[in-house]
């Protein structure tokens, strides 16, 4: 058990690392590539990488899926592929990389106050607690804006991006309830899902372009990242992490994504954020260290 315990966690470090690099390079691309034409192709390679997978799994592993089953994987899809990249994508066309990756910190706390609520995971006193300090916190990041000259609408950027966590929330919490599936079958599936909700959106945007989509060699390595290890290791690996570790321990993980995408942001893009944008992070990142104590394994 504390062998699956550490491995859940090397897993999760690495997974963060992955992610975190995600909000810098997302912002450098997005308004080349369209927001929903992103996260369809970004996706599309993901499902490519996982078939053979998925294929060589289900001929070792005959369990059937129940109609119930299906329709979470669906809801999976929903969340955690089509609403979340879309308004993920689209965010970060009016907010900074920096910013948005500190509203992702509400990701821990929302994660912990659902499962409490819907999964029956045990809540402290102090949790609770660091709960509302880190909601303070992300009021603050996501209601201050800090470089109206560059952003159309930072604000509506941060209300997208906020939306997003609300989406990663749910998927969180819908794979946790899928602990009797396997992770191949739920990350295939679920991508399955979500891809398919994706194409009528992208193949909306793409008619109505002003111009083609003209992608350089980045633009395209970028993407081949996102698929191949953002969206398809990293979601296999996310997947596998919740059947060993609690969802609001899992969730807590999420602030090293949140720290290497502001870092990312600050050194590779010059982005700047508000000394009350900072003290919002502080209250995300002291709320989380107050909610995480006392959070057992189940």
């Amino acid at each position: 058990m504390e062998n699956n315990r550490t491995r859940g966690i090397l897993i999760l470090i690495f997974i963060m690392l992955v992610w975190g690099s995600s909000y810098a390079i997302t912002k450098s691309i997005v308004a080349t590539v369209p927001p929903m034409f992103l996260a369809f192709i970004r996706f599309f390679i993901a499902l490519l990488c996982l078939l053979p997978v998925y294929v060589r799994h289900r001929r070792k592993q005959k369990d059937l899926l129940t109609l119930p089953d299906y329709v979470r994987l669906v809801f999976m899809g929903l969340t955690g592929v089509t609403g979340y990249y879309i308004l993920f994508n689209y965010s970060l066309l009016y907010t900074a990389a920096a910013v948005g990756a500190l509203i992702q910190g509400f990701i821990p706390i929302g994660i912990a106050l659902f499962g409490i609520i819907f999964l029956g995971e045990k809540v402290s006193r102090r949790q609770i607690v660091g709960i509302i300090i880190s909601f303070v916190g992300v009021t603050l990041v996501g209601l201050i804006t800090n470089d109206a000259g560059r952003e159309t609408n930072t604000i509506l950027g941060n209300l997208l991006m906020l939306a997003s966590v609300l989406c990663w929330i749910a998927y969180t919490l819908l794979s946790r309830k899928s602990n009797h599936l396997d992770s191949i079958t739920t990350t295939f599936l679920g991508g399955c899902a979500g891809t398919l909700l994706l194409l009528p959106a992208a193949a909306y945007e793409y008619a109505y372009l002003d111009a083609p989509i003209r992608m350089e060699i980045y633009d395209w390595m970028a993407v081949v990242y996102f698929g191949a290890i953002s969206s398809a290791l990293c979601y296999l690996l996310y997947n596998q992490a919740l059947k060993t570790l609690p969802a609001a321990m899992v969730g807590n993980f999420l602030n090293l994504d949140i720290l290497v995408g502001v870092i990312i942001a600050v050194l590779f893009l010059h982005e700047t954020i508000t000394t009350w944008q900072v003290v919002g992070g502080v209250l995300i990142l002291s709320g989380l260290f107050l909610s995480s104590k006392g959070t057992h394994t189940a």
